[in-house]
């Protein structure tokens, strides 16, 4: 189980101390959770506090009853914590197949790294030798990282706003792979989003804005408030149809 103790966050700035986190308290419990809100209200910032890439200015991270607050993001990636970035890392000198070998921590097949590859919307044959690096467009980059983390099957696997750069049919894909995930992998799913489909499909929702958590619970009990509420319901918008 990971729990997020009282995390609060404050970022140093040209017209001084910016607090960004308030006080924040979670749980994941082997649950899927999407975390939702406006644009600037913390949730990108909580996702690299979980994965490591941020301290907290104060509060504790707890993973299976240890205390991860100090760890490095290697460290918390050896307990389990995987994370797929909002703007995917590019390689140099890699080969698809051989980051997804490296993320599953084994010498895997062909046939398996294709397989990873599959489930994500890319024809394998096209990928599998191909170096990460410039050559791939954004939207390849961003479901060849989410392949990774599938590989990886951790216990924790955080998504931040994984549709971004990615085209309608293989959004539909990756609702699939979310949900064939949560059903195989046994861990905490948690995906930063403001699609709907993907809250839909959640078993929690949490809403962080102003950095501060303004409601947590049960899908069924959150999304017909954020649905019915205009200043929510305008973050909820599908994007979708403008990347056609």
């Amino acid at each position: 189980m990971l729990e997020l103790k009282n995390i609060s966050f404050t970022a140093k700035t040209d017209n001084g101390d910016k607090e960004i986190l308030d006080n924040i308290s979670l749980k994941f419990d082997n649950e899927f959770i999407a975390i939702t809100g406006p644009n600037g209200g913390g949730k990108s910032t909580l996702a690299k506090i979980i994965a490591g890439i941020n301290k907290p200015t104060s509060g504790k991270i707890m993973l299976d009853g240890e205390d991860i607050t100090d760890l490095s993001v290697t460290d918390r990636a050896k307990r389990g914590i995987s994370f797929a970035f909002q703007q995917p890392v590019r390689f140099k000198g890699i080969t698809v197949k051989d980051l997804i070998a490296l993320a599953s921590g084994k010498n895997i097949s062909v046939g398996e790294a294709c397989d990873y590859l599959s489930k994500v919307g890319l024809c394998a044959r096209d990928y599998i030798n191909r170096e990460v690096n410039a050559s791939l467009s954004g939207g390849e980059l961003k479901r060849i990282e989410i392949a990774t983390v599938l590989a990886r099957s951790t216990k924790v696997s955080l998504f931040d706003e994984p549709e971004a750069g990615i085209d309608l049919w293989s959004f539909s894909n990756l609702i699939n792979v979310f949900e064939k995930m949560h059903s195989t992998l046994g861990g905490s799913i948690i995906i930063i989003s403001h699609q709907e489909r993907i809250l839909n499909i959640a078993d929690k929702v949490a809403v962080i804005a102003n950095g501060k958590l303004k409601d947590y619970g049960a899908k069924d009990d959150i999304l017909p408030e954020l649905l019915d509420t205009n200043a929510t319901c305008s973050v909820l918008i599908d994007n979708m149809e403008e990347k056609k």
